[in-house]
């Protein structure tokens, strides 16, 4: 069992605002806790199938209050190697329909999280990556720089997956731009040597998300919900930093407003550490003030101390810890990813207090899809 200490409850004054209903980037959702998104590669062909749309269901009836999706693959040859991630194609449509109803009929709302892996696609169908300048984070070469023109073949992709999540029903879209895939390596200036429009300054390097967002939003629609996923930490370098200060953190940030994103989904290894020093603030706390955007925390919400095997003081991984942030207005809403593989019904078991029921994450729950 896992052991949240001093958890918040509903009933808990501290706490209601999290469990309460909430309208936020045009979203209106019964209450601000997210289901992360999280890799489950249980889509033949990139066709989602009964099964998913059992999958998400179970945790939009569990009570979260939007979900985004595990990453959904631009319809490129170069997005991803594993046949079982989902993808956003007209052979998948009907899929997702089901997909996105079932969520619907259980109260959630469910936006599609759009993914390019670049250098962290395999190859082996014979598809080079594509990388901002063909190197890793050591300047080593690894797979294929794209062009300026190419750079135009993926803002389309993207536009393209945003139209089809529209069409399908989808409540928005979610570029994800993070971890150390593809538009993270544009971001970053460790694989982003480019000394075209789209490299150099942060803000030359923010350009092709800009442009994405844009794109997205023009293909979609002014109402259509657009949030941007993104962090400090790579899969690859977790001590890795886009950003040193809020100004320069201001320097990404700025031409994804100015190009329609509606929201941050600020990724962090956990919630309650600090952006940068002097403030306590965490990396989504900062993305609202810099931006005046609402955002999205996530970083080991729910996990126990034994679970997340992080040492953080005070019970700042408590509930009652995120509730009191939330209660600040640090954030808006805060995402739970593992948690929520062995526990479907997290959202309802923590606001009734029921936590002895809540089943410790363990690596196992991975590999499990129910």
């Amino acid at each position: 069992m896992t052991a949240l200490a001093t958890d918040a409850t509903a009933t808990d004054p501290s706490a209601a605002r999290l469990f309460a209903p909430i309208s936020v980037a045009g979203l209106t959702l019964r209450n601000a806790f997210v289901m992360a998104p999280m890799t489950r590669s249980h889509s033949p062909d990139g066709i989602p199938t009964a099964k998913n749309s059992a999958y998400y269901r179970r945790r939009a009836a569990g009570g979260v209050g939007l979900i985004v999706t595990e990453g959904i693959l631009v319809d490129h040859p170069s997005a991803g190697h594993d046949p079982d991630v989902p993808r956003l194609t007209d052979e998948a449509a009907a899929g997702w329909h089901h997909v996105v109803d079932a969520v619907h009929a259980e109260g959630s709302s469910i936006v599609a999280q759009l993914w390019h892996m670049g250098s962290q696609r395999d190859s082996p169908d014979g598809h080079p990556a594509w990388t901002p300048s063909g190197i890793d984070e050591h300047g080593r070469p690894n797979s294929h720089a794209v062009t300026t023109a190419e750079v135009d073949v993926l803002i389309g992709a993207y536009a393209d997956a945003a139209r089809a999540a529209h069409r399908v029903g989808f409540d928005g879209v979610e570029v994800h731009a993070a971890h150390g895939y593809l538009l993270d390596e544009f971001l970053w200036a460790a694989t982003n040597r480019r000394t075209d429009r789209y490299g150099g300054s942060r803000r030359n390097r923010a350009r092709i998300v800009a442009d994405i967002v844009a794109a997205v939003r023009a293909a979609t629609g002014p109402t259509f919900p657009v949030v941007v996923r993104f962090s400090q930490f790579k899969e690859r370098a977790f001590e890795a930093r886009l950003a040193d200060t809020p100004d320069e953190l201001a320097e990404v940030l700025g031409p994804l407003v100015d190009a329609g994103a509606d929201m941050f989904h600020a990724s962090q290894r956990r919630f309650w550490d600090p952006a940068f020093d002097g403030s306590p603030l965490n990396l989504a706390g900062w993305a609202k003030r810099i931006t005046g955007r609402p955002s999205i925390t996530v970083g080991s919400v729910g996990l126990s101390q034994s679970a997340s095997r992080m040492v953080s003081p005070q019970e700042a991984h408590s509930i009652a810890a995120l509730a009191a942030r939330h209660a600040d207005g640090e954030f808006d809403l805060a995402a739970v990813g593992r948690a929520l593989l062995g526990n479907p019904e997290w959202v309802r078991l923590v606001a009734t207090g029921r936590t002895a029921d809540v089943v410790d994450y363990r690596k196992e729950h991975e590999h499990h899809y129910w």
